[in-house]
């Protein structure tokens, strides 16, 4: 069986195929056939040696993939052979909070990941998928599409509410899209003034150019009457934070999601208390939310965005796509 590995240092340099013993499946295990996989900016971390530079290699990569079960072992009640499905990125984090000794055991590392031919997985760490997604519009859920669900759930957003989404990465397009399918409306941010009517062909009602308008909090605010959005998925981090704060209303939620624009904000403590802003961040979620959040996505027909799609024995050159920043939507990977 084949598989790519990390191989004794990081950086997309020592990518390289492996061959890895034929897997079997045990108790309350499935093998899984991989049909494809999708990158999260997480998984170039992971490459690049930054996410963790303490972790152990060989690694195989990346956390988001689905397939089709070949083999269930005993005692397996969930799944059968044939049944097509989704990883989540913490496979014992099925339903509630989350937990230390629970998100710290991820797919893509610590554990291996699923660039590999056949994937050995607990029953429980696996989902079922909607059935008109295609093995690359699957493969795009479980970070990037679970995280912005989470993101919408832990700010209860309904129909009616304002949301705004940053950006036109996997997350955000996700935003973008799971926000308009509970009914609210979505203003967008890019730096990119011709991915607009993308944004906007997806739903989003204002798109703001945050180049020619780095003062966009403003611009939100605006758009809004003056009274500011309901929910940010801040995406940048750092570098966005105060932004986000002048855009959100009074006692409106920013879903802390990722930290592409820096790690370290210096920010005015009294812009939070004021406004009675709430700042959570979010833990991508657990399997119980995944599943909710597939009904939707069952019942809408939504389809989530694929920029392109590159074989699996090329993940190098994916990498270095994310790694350029260019795509709209999700990178794949086809087995």
């Amino acid at each position: 069986m084949r598989a790519i590995e990390i191989r004794g240092a990081f950086g997309l340099d020592n990518l390289a195929l492996a061959e890895r013993e034929e897997p079997s499946a045990g108790p309350g295990q499935v093998v899984v056939s991989m049909r494809a996989a999708s990158l999260n900016y997480r998984d170039l971390m992971m490459v690049q040696g930054s996410y963790n530079p303490k972790q152990r290699l060989p690694l195989v990569p990346c956390s988001d993939g689905a397939g089709v079960v070949e083999s269930v072992g005993p005692g397996v009640t969930r799944f059968k052979a044939g049944d097509r499905v989704a990883t989540t990125l913490n496979p014992r984090w099925i339903a509630g909070e989350p937990a230390r000794e629970l998100v710290r055991a991820s797919l893509g590392g610590p554990l291996d990941g699923v660039l590999q031919e056949r994937l050995v997985a607990s029953e429980d760490g696996l989902v079922g998928v909607p059935g008109h997604l295609s093995d690359e519009e699957a493969a795009t859920l479980p970070c990037a599409a679970v995280t912005a669900w989470s993101a919408l759930e832990a700010g209860g957003v309904g129909a009616g509410d304002t949301v705004l989404v940053q950006g036109t990465g996997g997350v955000a397009v996700f935003a973008l899209q799971l926000a308009r399918l509970r009914g609210a409306r979505v203003i967008a941010t890019t730096r990119r003034a011709e991915r607009a009517e993308r944004l906007r062909a997806l739903g989003a009602e204002t798109v703001i150019d945050s180049r020619q308008s780095p003062d966009w909090g403003v611009k939100v605010r605006e758009a809004t009457g003056g009274r500011g959005v309901d929910l940010v998925a801040e995406i940048g981090g750092a570098g966005t934070l105060e932004q986000s704060l002048r855009a959100v209303r009074i006692g409106g939620n920013i879903a802390l999601i990722g930290i592409l624009d820096g790690n370290a904000a210096s920010i005015a403590l009294t812009s939070i208390f004021m406004q009675a802003v709430r700042i959570q961040g979010i833990q991508v979620g657990s399997r119980e939310t995944f599943e909710r959040m597939n009904r939707a996505i069952d019942l809408h027909r939504l389809r989530p965005v694929v920029d392109r799609t590159y074989p699996w024995t090329e993940a190098r050159d994916a990498f270095e796509a994310m790694a350029a920043g260019n795509h709209f939507g999700k990178i794949c990977l086809a087995f």
